[in-house]
């Protein structure tokens, strides 16, 4: 039987983990987690915040997921959006999604994150 996700697995281009450390780390608060060293040698970093783990792993032939992406689940989501902003992340506001507050960004390979609160309001 499933319990939970243990993590997402994002791809990205080769060369590209010190722009994902500033972004996941700087830009959206995560921390990065040691990646195991046999791991670690194929290149790509990982990422946690709270019993959220995104791993970002190194495709060769790089292209970014336009559609699919994680949907992460966020409190104070306007203060949230406000700092991605801040820090020079694009933040798109959708209301298609009965129940919640939510907006959409993209990493700095063009991966798409999905951040989302329940809007206590329905």
């Amino acid at each position: 039987m499933l319990s939970a996700v243990d993590h997402v697995q994002l791809a990205a281009p080769p060369g590209s983990e010190d722009a994902l450390r500033a972004y996941y780390g700087r830009v959206l608060g995560m921390t990065e987690i040691p990646k195991p060293p046999v791991l670690a040698a194929r290149g790509g970093c990982w990422f946690a915040a709270g019993p959220v783990q995104l791993h970002l792993g190194v495709e060769e032939d790089f292209r970014p997921a336009r559609k699919a992406h994680p949907g992460l689940r966020v409190t104070g989501i306007a203060a949230y959006a406000e700092r991605l902003a801040a820090r020079g992340a694009t933040v798109v506001w959708d209301d298609d999604l009965p129940g919640h507050r939510r907006f959409y960004s993209e990493d700095p390979v063009g991966n798409r994150l999905e951040f989302l609160e329940p809007d206590p309001a329905h």
